[in-house]
């Protein structure tokens, strides 16, 4: 049965603590978004070389973008761990370690030895060194995204929510802008032998960050409440039950939610890393669109800068209007803009190509915006953690973990339109998804099983 956690005593946020709450969070996911999308630009543009340099130019790519997708294959298991525990322990404590973790991977990968040095140790410390990378964002998300949606009032959820999703057209333009600075400020041959490091290394930031969360934010209400009763229930010897695992009791009360928020975040995941990471090799490419480096990473981010206050505009619109609506108009829009994204590209024009990333981005935001409300609103209070981490995390690994891979390979052995038919299969089956999902946007978060 559902029952309201206490909703005589519900606290009403007020507006500059709620302030505090959305942009403690966005920093905290714009900085561990910049350490997994930072990775996504150096294995374009600078581990193939370093990492890889026994085979030819090809293979290198899809091998270190291999690596790549390691971080990808451990965000489930992240999701698992940490969701578990934030439904055990808080949201705060969780979403702490959970960016320590980060901070540290990242900070050891700018210190790691390349083959030059050590041999085939150094790919494989790198491949375990972005497993770390992927545990760490598999639990961050749903931290970050809990700690700002549980605590924001019921018809801003998804204005609040989409301070957390910000965090990673943020963290694209601070990993773009690092690599932009340190590549035209120093010689090629100090950045593919240091420079490249400088941004790995700043990662030591987060460390920081998680400090202050852990002094200077509280544990959203719902899940005080949700301790409350479950301690309430434990002094009542007639009511007191073993503990089930989180992960296990999501999994057996929402199997076919999970699957559909899987499904309805394919198309995000699998078009935005064609657009941030598979982009950057197909536009510097001579047998692409031939483009420097520096322009395509320029493209890119200005396109990240102008997703976020689209990005944020659908959120608030899905306040209002629901969330289904906005985000099936994403995914067709994403789905068909496919098709023009790479003959813009090919036009060899800065301009064509960064409005053609830009409105790639511009309709993915109109999916990703909402979709932290959405997910939160999916699960009760005591699976949450655990249910939102599972799809957002199973979406990733189908959609992101292998997709500018895949993209490598269907440009390479076939041709570039391939990309815009993956592009398009992906939007399809994240369309389907959401219509088969209930609306959720005037649900009351403070309820449990």
């Amino acid at each position: 049965m559902t029952t309201s956690l206490n909703p005589a005593i519900e606290e009403v946020p007020q507006e500059s603590d709620m302030r505090k709450v959305a942009l403690t969070s966005l920093v905290g996911t714009s900085i561990e978004w910049y350490d997994f999308f930072l990775y996504a630009s150096a294995a374009a543009l600078v581990f193939p070389t370093l990492f890889f340099p026994e085979v030819d130019e090809t293979t290198a790519l899809i091998l270190s973008f291999g690596t790549f997708a390691f971080g990808f294959i451990a965000r489930p298991l992240g999701g698992i761990l940490f969701g578990h525990w934030g439904d055990r322990i808080g949201r705060k404590k969780t979403l702490i370690i959970a960016l320590m973790m980060m901070g540290i991977s990242s900070t050891l990968i700018g210190m790691l030895p390349t083959y030059a040095t050590i041999g085939i140790a150094a790919p494989i410390l790198l491949t375990v060194l972005r497993f770390a990378q992927g545990l760490a964002i598999g639990g961050q998300w749903g931290g970050a995204m809990l700690l700002v949606t549980e605590s924001a009032p019921d018809n801003k959820r998804g204005f609040y929510g989409s301070f957390a999703q910000a965090g990673a057209p943020v963290g694209v333009i601070l990993a773009n802008l690092a690599f932009i600075i340190i590549s035209t400020s120093v010689s090629e041959e100090f950045f593919m032998s240091w420079g490249w490091r400088i941004p790995f290394l700043a990662s030591v930031v987060l460390i920081g960050v998680s400090m202050y969360i852990q002094l200077h934010m509280e544990d959203t209400e719902a899940f005080r409440k949700l301790e409350q009763i479950q301690s309430d229930q434990q002094t009542d010897s007639t009511q007191s039950k073993p503990q089930h695992s989180p992960i296990l009791l999501a999994i057996k009360r929402y199997p076919k939610r999970i699957m559909l928020a899987a499904g309805a975040f394919l198309s995000i995941q699998v078009t935005y890393y064609i657009l941030i990471a598979f982009i950057l090799a197909y536009g510097s490419d001579p047998t692409g669109a031939g483009v420097s480096r520096e322009s395509m990473l320029i493209a890119v981010l200005l396109a990240s800068a102008v997703q976020i206050p689209f990005q944020t505009w659908s959120a608030s619109y899905s306040d209002r209007n629901g969330r289904k609506g906005i985000f099936m108009a994403g995914a067709i829009l994403t789905g068909l803009w496919g098709f023009a994204l790479f003959p813009l590209v090919d036009t060899g024009n800065f301009l064509a190509i960064a409005f053609a990333i830009s409105m790639g981005l511009v309709f993915l935001g109109m999916m990703y915006g909402p979709q932290a409300a959405l997910f939160t609103e999916l699960f009760s209070t005591e699976v949450r953690y655990s249910g939102a981490s599972l799809g957002y995390q199973l979406g990733a690994i189908l959609g992101g973990g292998f997709a500018p891979t895949i993209a490598i390979v269907l440009w390479k052995e076939y041709s570039i339109n391939w990309v815009s038919i993956y592009i398009l299969i992906a939007s399809v089956l994240s369309l389907i998804s959401i219509m088969m999902l209930s609306e959720t946007y005037q649900s009351n978060l403070n309820e449990t099983d």
